[in-house]
C-alpha cells in the first residue's frame, strides 16, 4: 500500500498513530531547543540568564510564526492537492514555500540588526538582563533562515506520508542542540553566546538533512528549478490557509511583550525568569498536543480532499480524545511535582522556586481542556477554512488573553498575571465548541448526501445491468 492508499484506506486509529506518534516525538525534541538553553543557561549562568531568554522569546516566537506561515500553509495545500489527484500542483506549492522560507526569514534579522537594543527594550529587557539578551538573540539571528527552512520544508516530508522520516529530522537537531549546550556553557564556558551558538549550529544540520531528503531523490513531491519562482495565485493561497498559525504566532509574541511588560511592573526581574520557565514547562506540555493535530492534519486535509468525510469526523474524534488525555496528564505531573520540575532551572535560588511553585498551579489550573482548542483549530488548517482557523487560533492569545491581561492585574497585582490563563482557557475552549458543533453537522450532511449518490448510482447500474 503506497502513502496515498494508506491516507485514503487505513484504519484510522492504526493511520493517525502512526502519523502522530513520531510528530509528537519531534515536536517535544524541537522544544527541547527552548528548554535545554533555559535549563542550561540557569544553572550554568543564574537568574538573569533565564530573564533574558524570556525577552528574546517573543522574537525568536516571530521567527517561528514565518515558518509556520509558509510550512502549515503549504502543508495543508500539499496533502488536499495530492487527496485531489494533483501531484504536479502540490509540487509547485512545495518549491514556492522553499523560496519564501529563505526569504522572510532575511527580511527579519535585518530588522532585528539595525534595530536590536529598541526591540529588546520594547521587549522587556532591563538595564541588568539588556547584556544576555543582545549575545543570544544576535547570534540567533544570524541562524533565521536555517531555522525556517528546516522546520517549514519538515512539514512538507509529514504531508507527503512521511512522518517518520519527520521525526528523525526533529531528533537529529535536538540532540545536537543538547550536546553543544553542554559542551559550549560547561566546558567552554561561553555562556550565552555558547547556547546560542548549539542552536544555531542544530538548526544547520536540520536544515541540511531536510534539503538532503528533497535533493536526494527520496520524496514523493520533488523540488524542481521551475516552481521556486514565487507565483502570486500560489502564494496567496499559502498564505490564507497559514495565516491562522501565522497570527497565533505573532499574537504569541504580542502577548509575551505585554506579559512581559506587566511582569517587570509589578514585580522584576525574578518573576520575569518565573514566567520563563512556566513558558518552557508550558512548551514541553503544548507541544505533544501540537504534534498530535500535525499527526492528524495531512489525514484530515487528504480525505476531506477526497470527499471521505466519514474518515474526517472519526479522525476528528479520535485526535480530540488522544489530545486530551495528554494535557490531563500534563496538568497532574505539575500539580503533583511542580518544585522539582521547577528544580531542573536552577540550583539553589529558592526565592525563584518558591515563587514559580505558587504561580505555576494558577496559570495551569484550565489546562486539561487544552486538547479540544488546540485540535479544533488546527481542523480548520487541515481543510483549508482560513477565517475559522484564524478566529480560534487568536481567541486564546488575542480575543481573550490580551484583555484579560490589561484588566485582571490592575485588580490583583502580580496574582492577576496568573489568574489571566486559566480564564481565557476556559473562554476560548466554548467559542471553539461551537465552531466545530456547527462544522460537524455540516460533515454529517455532506457524508449522507454522498452516501445517497452512491446508493442512486448502484441502483442505476443495477438498472442497467438487468436484461
Amino acid at each position: 500500500m503506497d502513502r496515498t492508499d494508506a491516507l485514503r484506506y487505513q484504519k484510522v486509529t492504526s493511520l493517525l498513530w502512526s502519523f502522530s506518534l513520531p510528530a509528537i516525538v519531534g515536536m517535544v525534541v524541537n522544544a527541547l531547543y527552548n528548554i535545554v538553553d533555559r535549563i542550561f543557561l540557569g544553572r550554568g549562568i543564574g537568574t538573569l540568564a533565564i530573564a533574558a531568554t524570556t525577552v528574546a522569546f517573543p522574537m525568536m516566537i516571530i521567527l517561528m510564526a514565518v515558518s509556520v506561515l509558509i510550512g502549515v500553509g503549504a502543508t495543508a495545500l500539499i496533502s488536499i492537492r495530492l487527496g485531489e489527484g494533483k501531484q504536479e500542483e502540490a509540487e509547485v506549492v512545495a518549491g514556492n514555500a522553499m523560496t519564501m522560507l529563505v526569504l522572510l526569514p532575511a527580511v527579519f534579522a535585518l530588522i532585528f540588526f539595525l534595530y536590536t537594543e529598541p526591540i529588546l527594550t520594547l521587549f522587556g529587557a532591563s538595564q541588568e538582563v539588556m547584556p544576555y539578551a543582545k549575545d543570544f538573540m544576535k547570534i540567533i539571528m544570524l541562524g533565521a533562515a536555517f531555522s525556517s527552512l528546516g522546520l517549514g520544508a519538515n512539514n512538507f516530508i509529514r504531508a507527503e506520508g512521511n512522518p517518520r522520516m519527520a521525526m528523525y529530522t526533529q531528533l537529529l537537531g535536538g540532540s545536537i542542540n543538547v550536546v553543544l549546550n553542554y559542551i559550549f556553557i560547561f566546558q567552554f564556558g561561553w555562556g550565552m553566546k555558547g547556547s546560542a551558538f548549539a542552536t544555531v549550529l542544530a538548526q544547520l544540520a536540520t536544515c541540511l538533512w531536510v534539503m538532503s531528503y528533497f535533493l536526494g531523490g527520496r520524496s514523493l513531491v520533488k523540488i524542481r528549478w521551475k516552481n521556486l519562482l514565487p507565483k502570486r495565485s500560489v502564494l496567496a493561497g499559502i498564505m490564507a490557509i497559514g495565516f491562522a498559525p501565522f497570527a497565533m504566532q505573532v499574537a504569541n509574541s504580542v502577548q509575551q511583550l505585554i506579559l512581559n511588560k506587566t511582569i517587570i511592573h509589578y514585580s522584576g526581574d525574578i518573576a520575569l525568569s518565573a514566567v520563563g520557565i512556566m513558558m518552557s514547562i508550558a512548551t514541553i506540555m503544548f507541544m505533544p498536543i501540537l504534534g498530535l493535530a500535525q499527526g492528524a492534519q495531512p489525514i484530515i486535509g487528504f480525505n476531506y480532499g477526497a470527499r471521505q468525510y466519514g474518515r474526517v469526523k472519526e479522525t476528528f474524534k479520535i485526535a480530540v480524545m488522544a489530545g486530551t488525555a495528554i494535557a490531563v496528564t500534563g496538568w497532574l505531573a505539575v500539580h503533583i511535582w511542580p518544585s522539582q520540575i521547577i528544580g531542573l532551572f536552577t540550583r539553589d535560588d529558592q526565592e525563584l522556586i518558591n515563587l514559580t511553585t505558587h504561580a505555576i498551579k494558577i496559570y495551569f489550573l484550565m489546562f486539561p481542556v487544552i486538547g479540544f482548542q488546540i485540535i479544533g483549530s488546527n481542523y480548520f488548517q487541515a481543510v483549508g477554512k482560513a477565517l475559522q482557523a484564524t478566529i480560534l487560533s487568536l481567541s486564546r492569545q488575542v480575543l481573550i488573553f490580551i484583555p484579560m491581561l490589561l484588566i485582571l492585574p490592575r485588580l490583583w497585582g502580580i496574582e492577576g498575571v496568573w489568574r489571566t490563563p486559566p480564564i481565557s482557557d476556559f473562554l476560548s475552549v466554548l467559542l471553539t465548541g461551537t465552531f466545530i458543533f456547527f462544522e460537524m453537522r455540516k460533515i454529517s450532511r455532506l457524508e449522507k448526501r454522498g452516501r445517497e449518490w452512491e446508493d442512486e448510482d448502484d441502483l442505476a447500474s443495477a438498472c442497467t445491468d438487468t436484461p
